[in-house]
Formats: C-alpha cells, structure tokens, sequence
C-alpha cells in the first residue's frame, strides 16, 4: 500500500473546527498556541468561537485551516508514531494546502507557514475591490468545454479562466463578475448539471490575482525553504518537486495559475499511490478522490474519533 496525505483549501473552514482536538491532545494545543504567536492574533479563539463571517475572511481562514491540518499531523505523529517521511510517498494540498503539506513535510516552519498564509490571504484580498471578482463551479461539464467557454465569456478585455480542476464534471472559473455570469450561463446553454456561484471574497487562481503573485514572490524570497521529507505534487504542474528553489517558484505561479487536482490525485495514483489520507478540517478531498478514481480508498482525518481510525490503516 503506497500512501499520500493531502491537505485541503479554503471552504472547509467552520466555526468550532480543531476544538476538539486541542480538548484531547497536548500536540494539537501546541500548534495551536504557536499559530496565535507567530501572528500575534487569537486566531484559535477565532476558530473555536467564531463568529464564521470573520473565520471566513481569507486572511484567517487560510492560516486557521493550515493551523488544523498540522494539529492532525503533529497527532499522529506523538499518538502512532506516525512521520510522514517514513508512511507517505507524496505530499499534496489543494491551494493553500500546498502550504501545510510543505510545513507537514519540514519544508516551512510552522510559523513562517502561518505567516505567509495571512500574508498570501491579504495579499488575495486586496488584488482585486470586493464585488468585483467572482467564482462559480460548472458542474457537469469537463474541463475541455469550461475551457471555451471561459474563453466566451472573457469579452471586452475582461478575464475569465478556469481556476480549479478538482474532478471530473467539477470545473470552477473565476475572473470579473460579470464575465463569471456569462460563463454560467453559457455553461447552462452547453448542458451543464447545475452552475454554483462560490461564496468568496476574491477571483483566486486567475490573472486578477498577479498583484498578490508579486507579493508573495517578495514574502517567499525572504523565507527558508527546505527540501521536503516527502515529495510535494505541486498545483501548477501535477508534478512532484522537492527542489527548494523551484517549490518557491511554483507558489508564486500558484497565486495566479490552476489548481490542477484532478491531474495531481491521477499522477500519485498512475506513480502507485492506493490511499490517499486527508488531514485537517472537513471532507472535500476526500469526496473528490472518489469522484476521480473510484479505486483509490480515501479517509479524512479530522477529529478524535479520526485519529485512531486513521492509525489502524496505517
């Protein structure tokens, strides 16, 4: 059995995540109260206490879900003895994921990951004005056909592309709001299931976003980067890399470039990954690794009750 942990992206965020954990493990406390203190914000009383619109905001959510995800892993670590270096073959993360599975593989430290993430979430956040941008998810479709039909919608200088590939039949575009609207209703005159405006702040993974490419350049440049325990399978490409340089690289593109998922999970599988184990907050991953390939098995572990049915699997 050949194993990758991956580590899910912004939406899986919800008032009360990583509580419980804390409640039951000194490891899970430990991240947590080292988050608060790289940012010197209470971002856990955040988490755990709400309220959800200022979780929600991408300059918290993108630290916090990161912050869940290395409580699961630091868990794992001091309750089985698992280490990632020793279990998986490959490390993933579905956009800011890419982050924790990097600080979860000895690439970042934890705080210079929470760091950067609030930094990235800012940086996201004032590229483009609020109402401005938009994201749907064009379900139905491939991504051959959302391709032309971004392409469509993209009139009159504005921008429309599709941000993330997450499954089959699961497209999102992002761009100018009214360019988003247009490919929805292009993708529903094209035979689309369903066409789902996303409730975020900002047009993550398109063109709009380059002002916070070029601060997240600056903030990588001034930040170490290890060679990872295990090999990350980068977003831009669907391929793995364990050169520092070019992991800074990557997360620069990854601002402005697609999510690439669907490829990355048929990647770790055609290299003979069976198991793919999602840690932290919630079970999108895991959902998506099903809708990919009904052969690979997938777990979350998210919660106590997770964590030791996690370490009879592995």
């Amino acid at each position: 059995m050949s194993v990758a942990f991956v580590f899910p992206g912004q939406g899986s965020q919800a008032v009360g995540m990583g509580q419980a954990l804390a409640d039951a493990f000194p490891a899970a406390r430990e991240v947590f109260e080292e988050v608060d203190h790289s940012l010197e914000q209470r971002l856990t009383r955040l988490m755990f206490e709400g309220p959800q619109d200022e979780l929600t905001l991408t300059e918290n959510a993108q630290p916090a879900l990161m912050a869940v995800s290395l409580a699961v892993a630091r868990v794992l670590a001091a309750e089985g003895g698992i280490r990632l270096a020793d279990k998986a073959s490959f490390v993933a993360g579905h956009s800011l994921g890419e982050y924790s599975a990097l600080a979860a593989a000895g690439a970042f430290t934890l705080g210079d990951a929470a760091r950067l993430l609030k930094r990235r979430g800012q940086a996201m956040q004032e590229a483009v004005p609020v109402g401005e941008g938009a994201m749907a998810a064009l379900l139905g479709l491939d991504l051959a056909d959302v391709e032309a039909i971004a392409v469509a919608a993209a009139v009159e200088g504005s921008v429309c592309e599709a941000a993330n590939d997450n499954a089959p039949g699961q497209v999102v575009v992002s761009g100018h709001l009214a360019a988003v609207e247009r490919a929805m209703a292009l993708a529903t005159e094209k035979g689309a299931k369903r066409c789902v405006m996303l409730p975020v702040s900002a047009p993550f993974h398109c063109a709009l976003m380059a002002p916070a490419a070029k601060v997240m350049e600056a903030a990588l440049a001034e930040t170490h980067v290890a060679p990872p325990s295990v090999p990350l399978v980068a977003n831009v490409t669907a391929r793995a890399v364990s050169i520092p340089d070019t992991i800074r690289a990557l997360l620069v593109q990854q601002v402005t470039s697609r999510v690439r998922w669907r490829e990355s999970v048929l990647f770790m599988k055609d290299e003979g990954v069976t198991r793919l184990v999602e840690l932290g907050a919630g079970k999108v991953l895991t959902s998506l690794a099903r809708r990919i390939d009904r052969d690979l098995e997938a777990a979350a572990v998210g919660a106590p009750a997770d964590i030791e049915a996690v370490l009879k699997l592995l």
